[in-house]
């Protein structure tokens, strides 16, 4: 059992957030499942921090490996393979944080853990 987590979903795991869906939850605490974070969630938590979007997440921004490590989660590098594919998605998201993560999950061939439905456009195996 293997799952991206969407930038969004993995701050409400860190924040304990209550907006994290039930069934996202327990998959991400299931001792069984493998959690991805994307390279592109920490350019996009660092970025958003930086603009004043995420104002509290400076923690998180400024160390998105300790953050990952201390959950258990893996780190997902961005390849080439990767910014090819999402350059090459249709139009439907715009976001290019987003569009890398519906990507790397088409090419990892695992589930997304995202609230977005937009996702589902792209053939992405949704976890909400």
């Amino acid at each position: 059992m293997k799952a991206i987590l969407d930038t969004h979903a993995l701050l409400w795991w860190l924040d304990g957030d209550p907006t994290l869906s039930k069934t996202a939850f327990g998959f991400i605490a299931d001792e069984r499942s493998t959690i991805l974070v994307s390279a592109a969630s920490a350019w996009e938590i660092a970025t958003k921090h930086r603009i004043g979007k995420l104002p509290n997440a400076g923690d998180v921004a400024r160390d998105v490996a300790a953050a990952l490590a201390a959950q258990g989660f893996q780190p997902l590098s961005v390849t080439v393979k990767d910014g090819q594919r999402a350059g090459s998605l249709p139009g439907h998201h715009r976001d290019p944080f987003d569009r890398m993560l519906i990507a790397q999950a088409l090419i990892e061939d695992c589930q997304l853990i995202s609230n977005d439905e937009m996702f589902d456009r792209y053939g992405v195996r949704r976890l909400w």
